[in-house]
């Protein structure tokens, strides 16, 4: 019987979760319009739906370590996956905006302890030798999903009826909870760090007051003055967290961490990278469906075509890593990701598809690339006893910037429309969005270019002093 070496067999394991994760959220984006219409809701405050379930993540990530520290990093991967499921099943039940994005809400509960938790397992059990082989064989499995999503969600939008598409998450829910059961460790802390009450009370508030009022700033929900407020409450709160979080021995987050360079880099580098990218998963489908006047089956035959872009490249991404370093291959690939996105922008109707899905193929490929190197470099220093706390910082971040990328883009494109004078979306309003989203992708050089050539080469291999 064939035995799978566990640095490999572990990463495939969580990579079960991130699946349904990542298939979980590309097919919601591919089928926006068609929730709108049947909630009978405008197609731009269904944002609320993606940026609700960031948000819970963002919230509940900061704890996942020291849950899983407490009780087990199995015993706790087991119990997300279950509410995850929950909440999919609540979600196919929605009858109204705000049901779906409390559902949405309950997803993200159980997202929030299940990938990074997972993430966390997988670094524990792997050598740094084997960080990087590690984390491929983690995120590959997992790009199957944006790969399947959009057109498995779309044709069941299209010809049946989108509550069916939560429905898929239940099969996928029980193989993940027989398959960690089965393989992974209950891996804990014999003495866990007591956890900062103060410190999760003040951002779970903070975040969630600042989040809300940046989603429901164009009058989604709740009126401007009451966003504007909720943005005000949510940074002040977050300020007095950063205050009181530096006098505390186990803070909630460790902002001393982002004192490391290369995690320095890696988290606020990308965090301005990952705002960019966050916005395509809400722009792109609309701007197929609503701008070009496609289905939910064909914008999803299209978009499926980054996912497969990013999930070819994963296979090379260590070698690419290997020959030019860190610093090099994220300097350069930011600027042709970013390039990517002008060029979506500049799609018309008369656009051949498969110029389009070679476009997108392409850029994908640049996206997930970034995405390896950032995430390992992210940990190429960090000692084995700060594992806990650097997942959950970096978690937090990669979760807001996935929410701001959603909020920036809704506003470029709120943006364009009034600028231009249209009452309802057209195809001329999204090349505007794209080149905004595309120079706050662009900005992450700012961090980037500070690396040193070295960066990383203990995980990547790359001998800098020979090139």
């Amino acid at each position: 019987m064939l035995r799978i070496p566990k640095h490999i067999l572990v990463p495939m394991i969580v990579a079960c979760a991130l699946f349904m994760e990542n298939m979980d959220s590309t097919v919601i984006a591919t089928c926006l319009p068609t929730i709108a219409r049947d909630l009978q809701e405008d197609p731009i405050a269904l944002k609320l739906a993606l940026t609700s379930y960031l948000l819970s993540l963002a919230v509940f990530i900061p704890i996942s370590g020291w849950m899983a520290d407490r009780f087990g990093a199995r015993t706790v991967f087991r119990a997300a996956i279950g509410v995850f499921m929950g909440g999919s099943v609540c979600c196919a039940l929605s009858a109204s905006l705000e049901g779906f994005v409390a559902a949405r809400f309950l997803q993200g509960m159980g997202g929030a302890m299940m990938v990074p938790v997972g993430r966390l397992v997988v670094l524990r059990s792997t050598s740094k030798a084997e960080l990087v082989q590690a984390m491929a064989y983690l995120t590959m499995p997992a790009l199957l999903g944006p790969v399947i999503g959009p057109p498995l969600g779309g044709f069941i939008a299209t010809y049946f009826h989108w509550r069916w598409i939560f429905f898929i998450n239940i099969p996928i829910s029980i193989l993940g909870l027989y398959m960690a059961g089965r393989h992974i460790e209950n891996l804990r802390e014999d003495v866990p760090r007591p956890l900062d009450w103060s410190g999760f009370l003040l951002s779970a508030l903070g975040l969630s007051a600042l989040m809300l009022g940046l989603a429901t700033a164009g009058r989604h929900l709740v009126s401007l003055p009451v966003s504007l407020a909720s943005m005000a409450a949510g940074a002040a709160l977050m300020v007095i967290y950063v205050w009181q979080a530096r006098a505390k021995a186990y803070p909630l987050l460790s902002l001393d961490l982002l004192r490391i360079e290369t995690f320095r880099a890696g988290v606020v580098g990308g965090f301005f990278f990952r705002i960019g990218i966050g916005a395509i998963p809400f722009l792109l489908p609309l701007f197929l469906q609503l701008g070009f006047g496609l289905n939910s089956f064909e914008s999803g035959l299209l978009t499926c075509a980054s996912a497969a872009g990013a999930l070819s490249m994963k296979t090379i991404a260590a070698k690419i890593l290997q020959r030019f370093g860190f610093r090099r291959v994220l300097i350069v690939n930011t600027a042709l990701a970013s390039v990517s996105l002008l060029l979506i922008g500049a799609f018309t109707a008369h656009t051949p598809h498969a110029l389009i899905m070679v476009v997108l193929l392409v850029g994908g490929c640049f996206r997930s690339l970034q995405f390896t190197s950032l995430n390992a470099l992210s940990y190429a220093d960090v000692e084995t006893a700060q594992m806990s706390q650097a997942t959950s910082l970096a978690s937090v971040v990669q979760q807001l910037a996935a929410g701001m990328g959603v909020t920036v883009g809704a506003f470029a494109l709120q943006g364009a429309m009034s600028l231009q004078g249209h009452q309802a979306t057209q195809a001329a309003d999204f090349p505007p969005a794209f080149a905004v989203v595309a120079l706050v992708s662009l900005t992450a050089l700012l961090w980037l270019t500070r690396l040193p050539a070295s960066a990383g080469a203990v995980l990547s291999g790359h001998r800098h002093a020979d090139n």
